[in-house]
């Protein structure tokens, strides 16, 4: 078998040499014109966001983590709030709860990736026992799949908390038909450069359909500014999106459409060619009417380190999202958990692996890719 080099894990350079011309072109015109924050850009990217997504406010910030602290204050959000988010996901979704102050309580995941709504119910009834106060849940759409669901909607209903979706991930997915964006009080999302739509720094942006936190978040991102710059009605922070990064989101956003289907072509081929389903377990189904946008295509195996090896040793990058559940950090490990405990998280923890997964993969890395893996498996 013909061995690839340099099959890269996110594809980045060849997406900047198709774009090259009008990057190029968008950031020489704010060099031009010198506006480096708040230029005309922002205005127009948010604009392009609320026309893709359909929301009617899309708030851009500095990163996804800021987008997160931005949207829990902007719910008041304070100490004596429990906010229930997955053991199973990147530390930032919890941090901004923490560093409010509020009280993070770790529930588990299905093998979706994506939060339990029975182990939230555990969660939020473990909270009532503690005479603790239930506030707010902070769903995280893992890997592209959104993570609205009518079993998580009851849930959240029955005990009515306010909801904040972590879209980091999943920017572009859509659920039923309806694009993430439009889910909750609050989504967020990422604009790291390796996330579906990604910028060339940081980036991140707040998404709601609600007029009174759509102002909020405004004023909260903008040092809690009021009417005029030096008036302040709101406890707020620096988290602007800057002019360059806008500029370069504005025309990986024109193609961002024509991208989501590629990922789902590969993620499909993936899917329909990987052997042996019982050794290994395909990421979650994609249901008519759903479109996931596949920032990672994650697979779960018992024997992950002995396939990741050989999958290097060809040549072939593999990553690990994520290693350590949340609850198990040094500097989260005293902080509430689920009395139903977080197996699935701890499981996915020593299971999954991650694929190449980029638009710009073309199809002999694909092929290669997969027959290598099959060949793995079949020798197992």
């Amino acid at each position: 078998m013909k061995t690839f080099e340099n099959i890269p894990f996110i594809d980045l350079k060849s997406q900047y040499i198709d774009l090259k011309q009008n990057i190029n072109k968008r950031i020489n015109n704010v060099l031009d014109h010198g506006i480096f924050i708040n230029g005309p850009e922002v205005s127009i990217f948010e604009e392009d966001l609320c026309n893709f997504t359909s929301v009617k406010h899309s708030i851009s910030c500095a990163n996804g983590t800021d987008a997160l602290s931005i949207a829990l204050m902007a719910l008041n959000t304070n100490r004596d709030d429990v906010v229930f988010v997955p053991s199973f996901t990147y530390i930032s979704s919890v941090e901004a709860i923490a560093l409010l102050g509020a009280t993070p309580f770790f529930v588990d995941v299905d093998f979706d990736f994506n939060i339990c709504p029975v182990s939230l119910e555990n969660a939020i009834l473990d909270s009532l026992k503690l005479d603790l106060k239930p506030s707010v849940v902070i769903p995280v759409d893992l890997f592209g799949k959104p993570s609205k669901s009518e079993k998580l909607d009851a849930v959240i209903a029955k005990y009515n908390l306010k909801v904040i979706y972590d879209a980091a991930q999943s920017f572009g997915a859509e659920y039923k038909g309806e694009k993430v964006g439009n889910f909750g009080d609050i989504t967020t999302t990422s604009f790291f450069p390796a996330k579906p739509l990604g910028c060339y720094g940081d980036g991140g942006a707040l998404f709601t359909n609600d007029d009174v936190i759509a102002s909020k978040i405004r004023s909260i991102k903008n040092h809690g500014m009021g009417n005029h710059k030096y008036e302040h009605i709101n406890l707020g922070m620096n988290s602007r999106l800057d002019t360059i990064q806008a500029a370069i989101l504005i025309e990986k956003l024109d193609v961002f459409s024509k991208e989501l289907i590629t990922r789902n072509e590969i993620a499909r081929f993936y899917s329909n060619n990987i052997n042996d389903i019982d050794k290994l377990l395909i990421t979650p189904e994609v249901k008519p009417g759903n479109l996931f946008s596949w920032a990672q295509y994650t697979l779960i195996s018992p024997k992950r380190d002995e396939i990741m090896k050989k999958l290097k040793e060809l040549s072939i990058p593999t990553a690990i999202y994520y290693p350590l559940p949340l609850n198990k950090q040094e500097a989260y490990k005293d902080n509430y958990v689920v009395s139903s405990g977080i197996k699935n998280s701890e499981k996915l923890c020593k299971q999954v692996f991650s694929l190449p997964m980029s638009p710009y993969l073309d199809r002999t890395h694909q092929d290669y890719i997969i027959s290598s893996l099959n060949k793995i498996i079949d020798d197992l």
